[in-house]
C-alpha cells in the first residue's frame, strides 16, 4: 500500500506511451492510494533553466499541486481529460475548458443550464463509474474524480494504476477525508483547478462572481428568522440527512435557514424520525439524484407516514429540491443558497 510518501508522476507526455500500456492493464497489480490530508493548494516551482523554462515559467508552469497524499509536478496544462462525477465536468465548463475535456461519466443529476450545451457535446464514457479499460480508451492525460468512488482500487481505478498508465489524477478536496467542508472549499477547489490548467485569471473572476451570488442573496434574507430545515437525502427506515459538518448546512445557514441536524457530527449521517418530529422542521430541502427513488417518489413517501403529519414542513407541504450536485464542493453551491433562499423566505425575492 502507498504509504503516502510523496513521489514524482511526471511522465512523458508522449500518447504511445498509454497506447503501449493499455495492453498491460489487464494484468496490472492495483495498489491502494492513502487519501488523505487534502490540502488541494498550488505552488509555482522556482527550478527553471534555460529559454524553455523561462517561457514555461512566465505562463505559470511547473507548478505542484498537493492532493489527499499524492503529490504531483504539472510541466503544462493537461490538454485530455476524462471528469468522474457530474460536479467536476461542471467546474471545468464553467472554467471554460470544454476543449480540454475528452469524456465525463456518471451524471447524477440536471446540469447547470448554461453549462448544458456543453456538458451534452462531451462524450459519455458511462452512465456510472468508467472501467478502467474504458478511461484509458479516451486516452487522456488527466482524470478529475467528484468521489472517492472514481478512484475505487476494488474496481481497477486506483491512482497509482492511473500513475502507472502515464496519467495524473486529482480528487474533489471533498473526498480527501475532510472532516468539515465549507464553502471557502469551494473558492479553493475552483482556483486549483485554474492553476492546473493554467487558467488562474478565469478561477479568479468565477470565484468573485459565485462570491457575488452568494452576498446579493445573503443581503436579500438579512435580518429574517432562521426557518428551521430538515435535509432528506434518502432512506425510510432511518432518515439519512446532513450533517452539522457538511456544506449543506453552510448552504442552510446562508439561505437564512437552520439545519435541525446540525448537532450531527458528521458530513452525512443516520438520523430517526423520532428526532425529525421532536425537531419539528418547517421546511423540508430534498435532495436530488440518480437512484435514488426520484423527487416525487421521495415526497410520496413523507407524505404517506402518520407519524409525520404534524411536522409543519409535511404538514404544509414545505419541500425545496436541491439537485445533489449543488451541494458539493464545485460551482453549484452558491446557487443552492439562493434556490434554497427562495424558498425559504419567499417574500424577499417578489
Amino acid at each position: 500500500m502507498y504509504d503516502g510518501t510523496p513521489r514524482p508522476l511526471s511522465f512523458p507526455p508522449v500518447r504511445s506511451r498509454r497506447r503501449a500500456l493499455r495492453g498491460a492493464a489487464a494484468v496490472l497489480t492495483l495498489s491502494a492510494v492513502l487519501l488523505t490530508g487534502c490540502s488541494g493548494t498550488a505552488a509555482e516551482s522556482s527550478a527553471t533553466k534555460g529559454p524553455e523554462a523561462a517561457e514555461s515559467s512566465a505562463e505559470g508552469f511547473p507548478v505542484t499541486v498537493d492532493n489527499c497524499g499524492t503529490r504531483t509536478t504539472y510541466d503544462k496544462a493537461p490538454s485530455r481529460v476524462v471528469t468522474i462525477h457530474q460536479h467536476p465536468a461542471e467546474l471545468m465548463l464553467a472554467l471554460g475548458l470544454k476543449d480540454r475535456m475528452v469524456g465525463t461519466a456518471f451524471p447524477d443529476s440536471s446540469v447547470l443550464p448554461r453549462l448544458r450545451k456543453d456538458f451534452e457535446a462531451i462524450p459519455e464514457l458511462a452512465k456510472k463509474e468508467p472501467s478502467f479499460e474504458n478511461v484509458l480508451e479516451a486516452d487522456p492525460d488527466f482524470v478529475y474524480g467528484g468521489y472517492g468512488s472514481a478512484f475505487a482500487e476494488n474496481e481497477g481505478r486506483s491512482r497509482e494504476a492511473f500513475a502507472d498508465a502515464g496519467i495524473d489524477t486529482y480528487l474533489n478536496r471533498e473526498y480527501c477525508g475532510k472532516k468539515q467542508v465549507s464553502m471557502q472549499d469551494t473558492y479553493d477547489e475552483i482556483r486549483t483547478i485554474g492553476t492546473i490548467f493554467g487558467v488562474r485569471d478565469r478561477a479568479d473572476r468565477l470565484v468573485a462572481d459565485l462570491q457575488g451570488r452568494i452576498a446579493r442573496t445573503t443581503q436579500a434574507v438579512k435580518g429574517v428568522p432562521a426557518v428551521p430545515v430538515f435535509v432528506y437525502d434518502s432512506g425510510d427506515k432511518a432518515p439519512f440527512t446532513a450533517g452539522g459538518k457538511s456544506l449543506g448546512t453552510e448552504i442552510i445557514r446562508l439561505a437564512g435557514g437552520r439545519n435541525v441536524f446540525a448537532d450531527l457530527d458528521e458530513v452525512f449521517g443516520d438520523a430517526s424520525w423520532e428526532q425529525v418530529v421532536d425537531r419539528r422542521p418547517e421546511v423540508i430541502a430534498i435532495y436530488d439524484y440518480a437512484g435514488a427513488g426520484g423527487v416525487e417518489q421521495k415526497k410520496k413517501f413523507l407524505l404517506s407516514q402518520p407519524a409525520l403529519a404534524d411536522v409543519p414542513a409535511v404538514r404544509n407541504k414545505r419541500f425545496v429540491v436541491l439537485p445533489l450536485t449543488a451541494t458539493l464542493v464545485g460551482v453549484r453551491p452558491p446557487y443552492a443558497v439562493e434556490d434554497l433562499a427562495r424558498g425559504l423566505h419567499p417574500e424577499r425575492f417578489r
